[in-house]
């Protein structure tokens, strides 16, 4: 048996006036998820339990069949683990974007934060200003870390592990003294290093070739998300099966290291609409002809248009995701010869409206070649697998239903 469980993060949304009031899923056309969903179990799960937030890492753990109320510790801890970072119990890690703030202001506290992604900073560029963070603020205690694109680690011992900051991506558009880690609450040290950040970062020459490019800068860091070393049981273990992770996100690459999964890295694949599409693919087939038995593709395209308001692309990337590795993948189960199935759900929405993540439920699908199902659905979108009523308000135990014991 072959399983292969596709991840559009981010891919759920709300209906759109400039879509004629669908969703990027009822619009984009996508022939090989529908052909499935009409011969599937579907239904609309919740991976993030009341009371968490909606992040991917809580998500995706749920997805893995990981209880997130216990296993859960953060993203930042993950993402180290990702980039070989062996953290020690004493250390906190820590999520330090490097974000767009306006430049016109005089004091922090009075600028807005444009974008989250520095207009999806090249990993390269990204490169050259963590290295310079750390030359400039690291110290014995304090190291920061290059990760991909926008998305970094800082590693401090003795760090504060529970300080409660706010999301980027939560707040864009928005001015950013309301939102900074508070002196009074013991976030000065946060407070400060992000200061000097900006001071470090508005002039620097990576910044100033992106300006003249037409690009936003990267002037600042952003820190959030701290969480101290992770723990998570051996997926094998748990299922019997020998499992690997395909992502361009740190996240959920640590997520698998962490659950003792094979992560397979595509050359080329960005986290964004402009991927490597058919790598995955490829990646994903290689993997099952080796002898891997799950195989779990997570494509961050979906979620990032989310983020940046990109209606057009939100609907192009989930017709990348269904053209380029979805049917390839299945077009090689199908003729592969032994049984399997496919298990297709979105980990969180993350509505153009909001730009940023939401606790609704998501849709979800699983298909098996052994089973002759069907749905009495035509199209795989949010509105279609409601009215299946059938909801799991416990998306750790999804994975029940999908994996044959």
């Amino acid at each position: 048996m072959k399983y292969l469980i596709l991840i559009p993060d981010g891919m759920a949304d709300e209906p759109i006036a400039e879509l004629g009031n669908m969703t990027p899923m009822e619009k984009a056309d996508k022939p090989t998820m529908d052909m499935l969903a009409a011969r599937s179990v579907v239904g609309t799960v919740s991976n993030v339990p009341d009371g968490m937030v909606p992040e991917s890492d809580t998500a995706n753990m749920a997805i893995l069949s990981f209880d997130p109320k216990v296993f859960s510790k953060g993203r930042s801890p993950l993402e180290a683990v990702s980039m070989g970072i062996e953290m020690q119990p004493d250390e906190t890690a820590y999520r330090c974007n490097v974000v767009t703030l306006t430049e016109d202001e005089e004091n922090y506290e009075d600028k807005i934060i444009l974008d989250h992604s520095a207009d999806e900073i090249t990993t390269a560029e990204a490169d050259e200003l963590i290295k310079t963070l750390e030359e400039k603020l690291g110290n014995e205690y304090r190291k920061f870390y290059t990760g991909v694109s926008y998305r970094h680690c800082l590693i401090w011992k003795n760090g504060n592990d529970k300080y409660n900051f706010m999301r980027p991506h939560d707040i864009l558009g928005k001015r950013i003294g309301d939102y900074l880690p508070k002196v009074e609450d013991g976030g000065a040290e946060f407070l400060e290093l992000m200061k000097k950040s900006y001071d470090i970062l508005k002039d620097h020459p990576v910044n100033l070739d992106r300006k003249a490019r037409g690009l936003k800068p990267a002037n600042s860091a952003w820190l959030w998300s701290p969480g101290k070393k992770p723990q998570l049981p051996s997926f094998k273990e748990k299922w019997g099966l020998d499992a690997a992770v395909i992502s361009a996100v740190d996240l959920i690459k640590g997520i698998g290291l962490c659950a003792e999964m094979e992560s397979i890295d595509v050359e080329g694949a960005t986290g964004n609409v402009h991927t490597n599409y058919d790598g995955k693919a490829n990646a994903a087939i290689d993997a099952f002809k080796r002898g891997i038995e799950l195989v779990y593709i997570h494509v961050e395209g979906p979620d990032e248009c989310g983020h940046r308001a990109e209606i057009e692309n939100k609907v192009k990337s989930v017709e990348l995701i269904d053209k380029k590795i979805l049917l390839p993948v299945y077009n090689y189960l199908k003729e592969c010869g032994e049984p399997f199935k496919i298990m297709i759900l979105p980990d969180h929405p993350t509505p153009i409206r909001i730009r940023t993540h939401s606790m609704d439920p998501v849709p979800y699908m699983i298909y098996s070649s052994m089973e002759n199902v069907d749905s009495g659905i035509s199209t795989f979108n949010e509105k279609t697998t409601r009215k299946a009523n059938k909801y799991n308000p416990n998306g750790y135990t999804l994975m029940n239903g999908f994996i044959e014991k």
